[in-house]
């Protein structure tokens, strides 16, 4: 009785005295059962994930909110312009919609169903995904659910968590076959694959790298080690070569005694690096070159974000695919071209050019790193996720089943069943209470004219550099 009483006054102080929520643990007052107080008043309000003990899984939480009102004057900001590709994403299923049999013959192509039943997700798997990319993919997408609870429609997708497109356009040139929605990290123009933002976003945990609000705000900071023209004034590229044809061609423009193509590159061996506990390859120590190479791995790589964050002009060795961000990047705006076909002349011509225009050279690098931290806000990540679901949603023309094999999961299921880096890094990326600002507002689709003018506008920028008529004024 007397230890009750205790709390009891415990509780009354804190409501009085608090203006966030706290969660106390009573199971090491009494009894083995874990036990929440809340206590909140008007203030933001902060909910916490406990664990009973250090590894075992919790029920999904009772107490976080189920919904969320804004107010009609809460301010409202304009969506980035490449959330405009949603709809041109979204395209295929515009006059069809997507039924139930369309979302079943993506199965065999994924690795995960989502189905989303009022506010609660349930996760069916298909199949073994390379390290723990589903598993953080799921928990981006747990976190979307509590920044805008009660904000995601009943929904069912599939995913792919590999590297290489799944649906292609040439399987679906009839009309009257329609193809399979499936979610996927990249794109290309000869797939239908729906782009999603990648799991780093939340973290890597067998890279040891950290969510991306985190990771970015340590390469600012390495961005101001040295100064831009203080830096070593080549290009510098670091990854595993043996991946793709690609990289290792890259690598035969390495500087050799008979010829320098100004370019540095480093192979990486991440099992040596994981012996040295990733010393050498943290991102924010790589931004000491004028000049980065971006290169695709199998297809897109998730390194291209740290590339164009580093403040150095990034290279882009002619990418075949993209993710969800890079679609409306501008060569010569955000980053400088390289063919494939002359890619060591081309970057040997490039440093060149910059050197002689480093001016220019320094703003195209620090254009591509303003873009990616004005665009890439994990609020802008989350808000195009939830307009990316929102719309596929409206295109349904069946009601969501929870499968008889899918598992409801939650973050407290997810974090209170992981140790180590995978929780540390769950617990650094958490949403830890609902979004006090509605999501920005979606820009229209492109219309026709429009998206041909934009795409011509590229283009003409492209054959700038092709042609080595480059028109950028100092």
């Amino acid at each position: 009785m007397i230890k009750w009483i205790f709390v009891s006054i415990i509780v009354l102080v804190l409501f009085v005295a608090s203006s966030f929520i706290l969660e106390i643990d009573l199971s090491r007052i009494g009894g083995s059962t874990l036990r929440r107080i809340i206590i909140f008043n008007n203030q933001p309000n902060e909910f916490s994930i406990s664990c009973s003990d250090g590894n075992s899984t919790e029920t999904c939480s009772s107490y976080y909110p189920t919904n969320i009102e804004f107010e009609d004057d809460s301010p409202t900001t304009s969506c980035p312009e490449y959330f405009r590709w949603i709809h041109e994403d979204l395209k295929p299923w515009k006059n069809t919609g997507i039924t139930r049999e369309m979302v079943e013959r993506g199965k065999n192509i994924s690795h995960i169903r989502l189905v989303i039943v009022n506010g609660k997700a349930y996760i069916e798997k298909h199949g073994k995904v390379f390290q723990t990319r589903d598993m953080f993919t799921i928990w981006g997408i747990l976190q979307l659910l509590r920044l805008y609870p009660g904000k995601i429609p009943d929904l069912e997708i599939m995913f792919q968590c590999g590297d290489k497109t799944v649906v292609s356009k040439k399987d679906f040139q009839e009309p009257q076959i329609s193809p399979p929605p499936v979610f996927h990290y990249c794109g290309n123009e000869h797939s239908y694959d729906i782009v999603f933002p990648d799991w780093t976003f939340w973290g890597w945990a067998e890279l040891n790298i950290r969510p991306w609000e985190t990771t970015l705000h340590n390469i600012q900071e390495g961005n101001k080690i040295v100064k831009w023209k203080d830096r070593i004034p080549y290009a510098f590229w670091k990854g595993n070569p043996k991946v793709s044809y690609v990289r290792g061609e890259l690598g035969k423009c390495n500087a050799t005694e008979n010829h320098d193509w100004n370019a540095r590159i480093y192979g990486i061996q991440w099992q040596n690096e994981k012996a040295n506990h990733f010393e050498n390859a943290k991102l924010e120590n790589q931004c000491t070159f004028r000049y980065k190479i971006y290169t695709e791995g199998a297809t897109w790589s998730v390194s291209e974000k740290y590339i164009i964050a580093c403040d150095s002009m990034t290279m882009f060795i002619e990418p075949k695919y993209y993710d969800f961000f890079t679609r409306n990047m501008l060569p010569l705006q955000h980053y400088w071209p390289i063919s494939i076909r002359n890619m060591c002349e081309e970057i040997k011509y490039a440093v060149d050019w910059g050197n002689s225009h480093l001016h220019i050279a320094e703003a195209i690098g620090q254009r591509g790193t303003k873009y990616v931290v004005e665009n890439l806000k994990m609020k802008f990540v989350y808000d195009y996720m939830f307009h990316l679901l929102n719309e596929y949603a409206k295109l349904m023309k069946f009601k969501p089943i929870i499968p008889t094999e899918a598992v409801e999961t939650c973050a407290e299921s997810m974090v209170c069943s992981v140790r180590g880096l995978k929780k540390r890094l769950f617990v650094e990326s958490i949403v830890t209470s609902p979004s006090e600002t509605p999501p920005c507002t979606i820009p229209p689709p492109y219309t026709p004219q429009t998206l041909k003018e934009f795409l011509q506008h590229k283009q003409n920028l492209l054959n700038q550099v092709k042609t080595r008529t480059i028109n950028i004024k100092e």
